[in-house]
């Protein structure tokens, strides 16, 4: 060890004599061991190719909380025979930095390589994320990086681009299981649950398995004689919160999922994705303006009343509050699941704003422009103008285009509700429009 070295943290390193959490007794010694990440440690995943090279490159491990994100970084240095230095974003500063890469220079000058841990890479700010590239590009460091959130928000290009990107899943029923079993083996007795316990107690970690492994902690210190069932169990153990962040990028995929099964019209799914993000904390307030906005945008004039129910069901919401409003909320999105569908007046919108910004200035037609001065009337504004109400059918069929731009056409309803009758509308000023022209 030299004057800037912290203590080894490997997998061999000296363990504290003191009491360890089953989840820390119980993490695997070697890769192999890993439950739940056989895309990426099995005969053809990414980091098993890799190690079998010889050949590990800077990474940032992407996954949920509880998935082996620092275990597989442990355990990828012992592989390697690399020195092993862990740190975390959140309680490491500038000089602490600056030591490590000092005593990761010493190492490299001596022969030896550095697998740093960075566990939350994405809490350090972009000029502490530019800190790391000189010392990855010439060698001093290979970095390994762990994090929940989406890493083309959170980190830097530059860091990006030196590090795979390697995701992580969420552990499922039959890893979890695993992980019991792992359990079970070191207690030399199996869990007081029956079957459908045993699930509960899956469901309850929420695909965390350092959660579970807490929580079948708890279940052996009571050392039962009596089998719980899943009631009993929900009486003793409290559910694991949910995963949500609703600033991050779980918050954007529910909502994703919310709109997507609006627009999909299968009112279960919506009712679902609605109460996950209320479940998990969201402001209704967020969710009833962007319910209000899927009306706009993907029911639009084939049911003009969708909007109507979202702004009465954002106002009761308003006058109730949480948690009785909700309930004015989840009827909207019912509302809106099950009313016809379309995009049409989204689309012309669009349209229309590029076509402005594409004919920048040009000025309207000047039959349609008032002439309140003598002057404005000599260059001939107003001139032609045809009064609609004046004309046969009240339309007159004249030009409000730019004289400089084709007729372009932007709405176009479709065959599903109210916009039926539009269509028809629409056709019928269409064919007078063309008889007029004639």
């Amino acid at each position: 060890m030299d004057l800037f070295d912290t203590p080894p943290t490997g997998p061999d390193a000296a363990r504290p004599a003191g009491p360890r959490p089953l989840a820390d007794r119980l993490r695997p010694k070697h890769l192999s061991e890993v439950i739940g990440q056989d895309h990426l440690l099995g005969p053809t995943g990414a980091l098993r190719i890799m190690c079998d090279a010889g050949a590990l490159t800077s990474l940032i491990l992407w996954g949920p909380p509880g998935v082996g994100k620092t275990t597989i970084a442990r355990l990828l240095a012992q592989e390697t025979q690399l020195h092993f230095v862990q740190i975390s974003a959140i309680f490491t500063g500038v000089p602490d930095l600056r030591k490590v890469f000092e005593a990761a220079k010493l190492r490299h000058a001596g022969g030896q390589g550095t697998l740093l841990f960075v566990d939350e890479i994405h809490r350090f700010n972009k000029a502490q994320q530019d800190g790391f590239l000189p010392h990855m590009e010439d060698g001093t460091i290979l970095l390994v990086g762990a994090t929940t959130e989406n890493p083309s928000f959170e980190l830097n290009a530059a860091l990006m681009s030196r590090a795979q990107v390697l995701v992580l899943n969420r552990l499922g029923d039959d890893a979890l299981a695993q992980m019991i079993a792992h359990a079970e083996a070191s207690f030399d007795h199996p869990l007081p649950l029956t079957p459908d316990a045993r699930m509960a107690l899956i469901s309850m970690a929420d695909g965390d398995g350092r959660a579970l492994l807490n929580l079948v902690e708890q279940v052996a210190a009571w050392r039962l004689d009596a089998t719980l069932d899943a009631a009993a169990l929900g009486q003793r153990l409290q559910r694991r919160a949910a995963q949500y962040d609703k600033s991050g990028e779980g918050h954007y995929n529910l909502i994703s999922a919310l709109h997507k099964s609006v627009r999909g019209s299968d009112p279960d799914a919506a009712l679902y994705w609605l109460a996950r993000m209320l479940e998990g904390g969201e402001d209704p307030r967020f969710l009833a303006r962007r319910i209000t906005r899927m009306a706009v945008e993907d029911i639009g004039l084939a049911d003009p009343g969708a909007q109507r129910q979202c702004l009465d069901a954002w106002a009761t919401y308003e006058r109730l509050g949480s948690p009785e409003g909700e309930l004015a909320l989840a009827q909207a999105v019912l509302y809106l699941a099950l009313a016809p569908k379309s995009n049409a007046a989204y689309v012309a919108y669009k349209a229309a704003r590029a076509s402005a910004r594409s004919t920048g200035s040009a000025p309207p037609p000047k039959h349609i422009l008032n002439a309140p001065t003598k002057m404005m009337k000599d260059q001939g504004y107003g001139a032609g103008y045809a009064y609609d109400h004046d004309a046969e059918d009240g339309f007159s069929g004249q030009n409000y285009f730019p004289d400089t731009m084709a007729r372009p056409s932007f709405y176009a309803p479709v065959e599903r509700g109210y916009e039926r009758d539009l269509k028809k509308r629409l056709d019928w000023f269409a064919g007078l429009r063309a008889k007029r022209k004639g």
